[in-house]
This record gives structure tokens, sequence and C-alpha cells, in this order.
């Protein structure tokens, strides 16, 4: 199992590197490689996440679309293009540069719609802010409003900062995530908390109260990164 989880790994960072190569932001690329070889982007999410991988087919099909060659992109062997599979084997090669990724900075509105009515068009004119971590094809930037994430020990997020978020990330005890409530798609930032079995939305600032997660919350993703935006400085 952990093979087949390190394979599945390894295939989806190759395949993040040839749509960076082919200029393909990171956002909205589940949906791009979706309508590249037929399949629903709920299927190259996976693929983009390491869930899973394509078969024969689709793999082919895939490598011919982001011009790349298909046993690099499948086994990652050779170089990406036919231009680089010719390189000298024992010739260890350089450690590249940190990879970054852009994604939009969206409203707090926007974060409690459901991600497919988030289109791409909705967010072209949005503010993007990079960052080394990935956050899958439907990451976005949201800025914290209010005090209630801010402390004065420890792990502080004062508003004004801005808070990656990876929709659809595995989510653990401690980690910080955005929830909304079901009835009306508003949404919170806050570290969830998993005690005995029952899961609570807690804030950092003591003053604030946590509210344990029932049928009216459901999780929108993993906070991943976090950083004040130029536009501060």
């Amino acid at each position: 199992m952990v093979q087949i989880e390190e394979l599945r790994s390894a295939f989806a960072d190759r395949l993040k590197q040839a749509l960076a190569a082919r200029d393909i932001p990171s956002w909205g690329s589940g949906a791009r490689i979706s309508k590249m070889v037929g399949v629903t982007p709920k299927a190259a999410s996976k693929w983009l996440n390491g869930e899973s991988m394509p078969g024969g087919a689709k793999m082919l099909a895939l490598a011919t679309a982001l011009k790349v060659r298909v046993e690099w992109l499948e086994y990652g062997k050779g170089g990406m293009t036919e231009e680089t599979s010719g390189f000298d084997a024992n010739v260890e090669p350089t450690p590249g540069p940190v990879r970054y990724y852009e994604y939009p900075e969206i409203s707090w509105v926007q974060a409690g719609m459901p991600m497919e009515a988030v289109e791409i068009s909705n967010v072209a004119s949005c503010e993007v802010h990079p960052s080394d971590a990935w956050a899958g094809p439907n990451g976005f930037w949201l800025k914290v409003k209010g005090p209630s994430m801010t402390s004065s020990n420890g792990m502080s997020f004062p508003e004004g900062m801005v808070i990656l978020v990876a929709p659809g990330f595995d989510v653990e005890s401690s980690q910080f995530v955005v929830a909304k409530m079901v009835d009306t798609n508003e949404a919170t930032f806050k570290q969830f908390i998993w005690d005995s079995g029952r899961a609570f939305l807690k804030p950092l600032n003591p003053s604030f109260p946590t509210v344990e997660m029932d049928g009216e919350w459901v999780l929108v993703g993993r906070v991943v990164d976090a950083k004040w935006p130029r536009s501060v400085l």
C-alpha cells in the first residue's frame, strides 16, 4: 500500500511539473486537465492530489496534451521531453529552484459557495498570491477578518493576514481549517479539534467561544499557508 501511495505521489509531482512547464496555472488545473483528456474534474483532482493515477490510454492522452514523454510522466524515466531524455544518467542533476504556485484571493462569500460554483471567470480579476505550498487545483487565499484567531502566545493570525485554503485535503486535530454553516454558507476560520469522537472549531483568542461541529457545519478545506500580503508593506 505504501509503495502504491508513493507512486501516486511521485506521479502527482511530475504532473504539476508538466503543468507548470506549460504555464498552466494551479487554479483550475483540474478543470483544464478534464477537458484535455475527457475525464471528470473530480478524477483530474485525484490525479493532482496523488489519490489515483490514469490508466494507459488516459496517461498517453495526458502526456500528449502536455507535450511530455509518457515514460517520464508515468514512471519518472528519462527526461520530461524528447529534448531532455538523452542526459547522462551517471550525472546527478543539480537541485532545481523552489517551485511556487499562484492562487487567487477570493471573498468569504465565495469561500462558502460550492467549489463548482466558483468559476475561473469569477476569479480572473482577483488578486493573486504565490506560495511554495501546494493547495490542490482549487486552492484559494482568504484575508483574515476580526480578532478571533489572534493570540498573544504561539501561533497567531491577526486581521489582514492571508491564509491559503486547500479544499478536500485531509484534516487532523489541531490543524487549521475553514468551515461553513450548511444553511447560510457562512464561512469561518478556526482550529480543528477532535476530542473523544467529537469535532470542534476553536478560536485562538480565548475571548471567543469554541463551537462544536454538528450537522450544521461542513469543512471547506485545510489551511496550508499563511502570510502578510505585500500590500501591507
